[in-house]
């Protein structure tokens, strides 16, 4: 990574990526992020536009091969010092790499996106998209629910795993909402979507991660002062000293409630470390 790091300082014009193959690769090279990619603009005003693939997707592969620990660079983020995105769709990754290199700036670039979502069925994109689309910081619920009793916020591959669960089931009144780039945020963006569902009864931000891995820590005070008078709860796996289980039946056994817990309302087993806000965890 240092070497990639030097690079991009050194061809400013070239998109430079460094790809570790599982996100948790990029552990050890946490000195080179912490001393050099997350802080040079602040210390010496240099920086530079390399890429970082982290595929930290929680596949079931076990703790070695799950964990890029996306709330350590969220926790790193100010300043507008890095770029933190977990994208979705096939078009939202190719204009983010073209932003990359097209904008007059440069800024690290953390992508979050697993790729397990290269072979997904519903990870797809119209041509449309590519050759007259933007990349889009934060993307609405394509279905656009008139009548949204639940707002879900995720980021992420689960949502592919909460869409299909309610269309399995017809259920038409939950809007789910992807933050594609987490930071910095487009505030813009963000108001003119949650304007549309200010009535909604319910909110929840959804995640596969830890409870202290993922964006949850990051999200909450932003999602409370959005919306001051409502309960934000936490759907997902609760704190954990580990990035994921070993074993992947219960992997996949976790992964299936959190999106009923999500999507159907489904109560949680009690041996199941899924935690609403306000919950001690297990």
């Amino acid at each position: 990574m240092g070497f990639e790091y030097g690079y991009a300082m050194a061809q400013p014009n070239a998109l430079t990526i460094w790809e570790a193959q599982f996100g948790d690769f990029s552990n050890v090279a946490q000195v080179i992020i912490d001393q050099f990619i997350t802080s040079s603009q602040a210390k010496w005003e240099r920086t530079s536009g390399i890429v970082l693939l982290l595929p930290h997707g929680n596949e079931g592969m076990g703790p070695e091969h799950s964990n890029a620990y996306m709330e350590r660079y969220l926790a790193a983020c100010a300043e507008d010092n890095i770029q933190v995105v977990n994208l979705t769709t096939p078009a939202q990754f190719f204009h983010a790499l073209r932003r990359q290199v097209r904008r007059p700036f440069r800024r690290p670039l953390v992508v979050m996106s697993p790729k397990s979502l290269l072979r997904h069925k519903l990870c797809v994109s119209p041509v449309n998209d590519f050759v007259n689309g933007k990349f889009e910081e934060i993307l609405d619920d394509p279905n656009h629910p008139k009548k949204v009793k639940r707002l879900v916020l995720c980021s992420g591959k689960i949502y592919y795993d909460m869409v299909q669960v309610r269309d399995e089931n017809g259920i038409d009144d939950i809007a789910i909402v992807r933050f594609e780039q987490l930071y910095p945020l487009n505030m813009d963006r963000l108001h003119q979507i949650l304007d549309r569902y200010r009535e909604v009864s319910e909110i929840a931000w959804v995640q596969e991660e830890t409870k202290n891995r993922g964006a949850w820590s990051y999200m909450h005070p932003l999602l409370h002062s959005l919306f001051p008078s409502h309960t934000i709860s936490y759907i997902g796996r609760g704190y954990a000293a580990s990035p994921a289980t070993g074993s992947l039946e219960r992997h996949r056994k976790e992964q299936e409630q959190i999106v009923n817990s999500a999507i159907l309302g489904e109560q949680v087993p009690e041996n199941v470390t899924i935690l609403t806000e306000g919950a001690e965890a297990e």
